[in-house]
């Protein structure tokens, strides 16, 4: 039952008819307004009550990169109103997100150095800001209201305050980036200061009957940062001057404590939320909490409303995974949810540079009007094959079907998810599993004939009108000199029986399958884990092809466990003792082992295609089968998104074959 999640909330005059707020997300789209209108009317009529808009920035310097929009921009309009009507249309609500991003600016950008509080070097865009003047900070407050004015005359239904996340705001909150020894910084008092001007300034040019969220961070963890003590009191400050809700964030970007990575369990952040909302409720203060970060079912909002942690939660990347969320978890048809996995690498990863964001298990995302959903016709009398069920397979018959397809889905393993059954099995991954299962209830629902343990021939494919292969890879051969009887394996052997592994675990390879396997196998919940592990490489690059947002966060968490990383080593030979190598240094070195562990990359799989050729059958090659670098399952669903759209429209007979 999700009866808190579809009750009826109000953020100061906003009524809402349920507590999901599709939370703010910068797509890298903001120069099409075609794009960002079908992306955002989908999530309207897939249910979303309440959207923030991505960052919009106040003025030049405070923008994130050349694609965010300029809300003060005269151009601004003509980007945002048919984005508005459409969501309108379709019967939700928008908030514009109002965005500074302090030192996070990057001076690139637009050639200006970035503003904040004081001269504090930046992480995260590799400069020392310029520390703003007194006209300066004035001049920004101006910037926020005028933002606040233009969203009010372009027709949203709210503002939000983006003050978190290490921004602007954020920044002058902090006594880290908050140096300053006048009226805006000093102590935790005067660290305020901006913060609520910046509301007053919104709220003025607004007026008292205007919805305002202020999003404010409930914990930096940045060393030298607030207090959970002193953020909180800043809600608390923010709610006694009039903001109507309090959205609360965590994590800066410079943080090394992973906030919205995989490995953080679904709800990990709520309790300071609720710690939040406490505070509120001892100041006597009735101003709604909305909780966020990694929570990516309504399930896990229903168990937050009940726990007190929050009044609202907010999903971002959920909405991204699925833009009928809403819709379907309140018709009961969760097991058709697609599930965000947190893999960040299409969304987040993309977000911090400057290609167009979308979601590695919804190719769609972002590209609604290209790709358009339509009623399924009526069958075609056609029929398709597609050869192997992996990321890519699974897109292209889910597409063919959706077209009004018949299509044949083979697969020569027991179920369905090619290499994401391996990505489920590793610890903080389990959500891999959740594609599969969507994918399982989805494929059903759009017929298509799932024949898994089969692995068919020629003959049998040159039947159809169309086969795509989708036969994805394996793991690539290491040729190694062995001069013992030691068990040498390859990753899907090891990841088959990882209990059958020795103590000392020595894995030649050390990309995004080694990484993981080495995560399985050191996990002490799992049986025999706690293990010996090495990875090694002859690049210098340990994790190389994990996304920017996953990639540290993982090496921390295997490193911190005990995996010893060997980066610049090459494999020499296999002995009765272990894995004799050449370190970065020169010197032979052997590498206790019980068992050597090969996950050095992949090759194509690719049977049939120069036989069925040769019998004249349209044959199309997609995912890992067409090329194996990288492995990259973005790639593979966007693969066969693309492909399938393209088949159909041959069998449909719109474009020549």
């Amino acid at each position: 039952m999700l009866d808190r999640v579809f009750s009826p909330v109000s953020l100061g005059p906003l009524q809402l008819d349920h507590r999901i707020v599709m939370g703010s997300m910068h797509l890298n789209r903001e120069d099409d307004p075609r794009a960002l209108a079908a992306f955002y009317r989908e999530r309207a009529a897939g249910g979303a009550g309440l959207i923030v808009t991505g960052g919009a920035a106040v003025n030049r310097t405070g923008a994130g990169g050349a694609n965010y929009l300029l809300i003060n921009d005269p151009a601004a309009a003509a980007v945002m109103s048919p984005v508005l009507d459409a969501v309108h249309h379709a019967g939700g609500k928008m908030a514009l997100q109002l965005f500074h991003a302090g030192r996070y600016a990057f001076e690139a950008t637009y050639g200006i150095t970035p503003a904040a509080p004081s001269e504090v070097y930046s992480d995260f865009s590799r400069c020392v800001p310029r520390a703003m003047t007194q006209t300066q900070i004035e001049d920004t407050l101006s910037d926020f209201a005028a933002g606040a004015a233009a969203a009010r005359s372009l027709g949203f239904d709210a503002v939000e305050i983006m003050g978190s996340e290490g921004y602007l705001i954020n920044q002058f909150a902090s006594p880290l980036t908050n140096r300053r020894r006048d009226g805006w910084g000093g102590d935790p008092q005067r660290r305020q200061s901006f913060p609520r001007a910046v509301l007053k300034a919104v709220r003025e040019a607004v007026g008292a009957g205007y919805p305002v969220i202020c999003r404010t961070s409930g914990a930096d963890f940045v060393a030298g940062s607030s207090t959970l003590e002193e953020s909180a009191a800043l809600a608390v400050a923010l709610a006694r001057d009039g903001a109507d809700a309090v959205n609360i964030g965590i994590g800066w970007h410079e943080s090394r404590v992973p906030s919205v990575q995989a490995m953080v369990p679904p709800g990990r952040w709520l309790d300071i939320a609720g710690g939040i909302r406490a505070a509120l409720a001892a100041a006597r203060l009735p101003v709604p909490v909305i909780g966020s970060n990694r929570i990516n079912s309504l399930e896990a909002a229903e168990r937050a409303l009940a726990a007190g942690q929050a009044d609202l939660v907010s999903m971002a990347r959920p909405f991204l995974a699925d833009p009928g969320i809403v819709a379907k978890s309140r018709r009961g048809d969760r097991s058709l949810v697609n599930t965000c996995i947190a893999c960040n690498e299409a969304c987040i990863d993309r977000s911090l540079g400057a290609e167009p964001v979308s979601c590695l298990v919804n190719p769609r995302a972002g590209r609604e009007a290209d790709f358009p959903l339509r009623p399924v016709p009526p069958p075609s009398g056609v029929r398709v094959a597609v050869v192997g069920a992996g990321p890519a397979g699974m897109q292209a018959a889910a597409t063919l079907a959706a077209a009004g397809h018949a299509v044949d889905l083979f697969e020569r393993e027991q179920t369905i998810g090619g290499q994401f059954r391996l990505a489920g099995q590793v610890p903080g991954k389990a959500d891999f599993l959740q594609t599969i299962r969507y994918f399982t209830h989805e494929l059903a629902r759009l017929g298509v004939h799932v024949l898994t343990g089969t692995a068919p021939d020629t003959a049998r494919l040159a039947g159809y009108a169309h086969v795509i292969l989708a036969t994805g890879v394996r793991p690539r051969p290491v040729r190694l000199r062995t001069s013992g009887d030691l068990p040498v394996l390859d990753y899907r052997q090891a990841f088959a029986d990882p209990t059958a592994l020795g103590a000392r675990v020595v894995i030649v390879g050390a990309g995004g399958i080694a990484v993981d396997l080495s995560r399985l196998l050191v996990d002490p919940g799992v049986p025999g884990g706690g293990r010996n592990v090495t990875i090694l490489r002859r690049g210098l690059r340990i994790g190389e092809g994990i996304g920017p947002s996953t990639r540290w966060a993982v090496l921390q968490e295997i490193r911190a466990a005990g995996v010893r990383t060997l980066p610049g080593t090459t494999p020499l030979e296999v002995t009765a003792h272990g894995l004799r190598v050449r370190d970065r240094d020169g010197a032979a070195v052997l590498l206790p082992a019980d068992v050597v562990v090969l996950a050095a990359g992949q090759v194509p799989h690719l049977p049939h295609r120069a036989a069925l050729t040769r019998r004249g059958v349209p044959v199309t090659v997609i995912g890992g089968a067409l090329d194996a670098s990288g492995l990259n399952a973005v790639r593979a669903f966007d693969q066969g998104l693309t492909a399938g759209t393209a088949v159909a429209r041959v069998l449909d007979g719109r474009i020549p074959g």
